[in-house]
């Protein structure tokens, strides 16, 4: 049966949304800010909210926190059997990899 609420309630995370990517695009400016001007610190806080905000978007798109991950180990380990350059070069996505999986024990 259809109630009110239910409108409400997808317009609300239709607004979430928008505001989401609102601020993704925030975040990624104080990045770069951050990066030309800023210290270590400002860097460090400016990514993290880069990722809280993905996190928090996926989950608003219907995509769970655990099913990301399983998503960004997926593309890593594909990115490392493509011999990406960032692979090739530092063995970061092998690094960020070994990350993720150590956090699962």
């Amino acid at each position: 049966m259809y109630s009110p609420e239910q409108d409400t309630g997808i317009a609300k995370n239709i607004r979430v949304v928008e505001w989401l990517k609102a601020d993704l695009l925030t975040s990624v400016s104080a990045l770069f800010k951050s990066m030309l001007r800023g210290g270590e610190e400002h860097v460090q806080d400016a990514l993290a909210s880069l990722m809280i905000t993905c996190y928090v978007l996926g989950r608003r798109l219907g995509i769970s926190f655990s099913r990301l991950e399983l998503k960004m180990e997926s593309k890593l380990r594909q990115s490392i059997g493509e011999d990406h350059e960032l692979e090739k070069w530092y063995s970061d996505l092998s690094a960020l990899l070994g990350h993720l999986l150590e956090k699962k024990r």
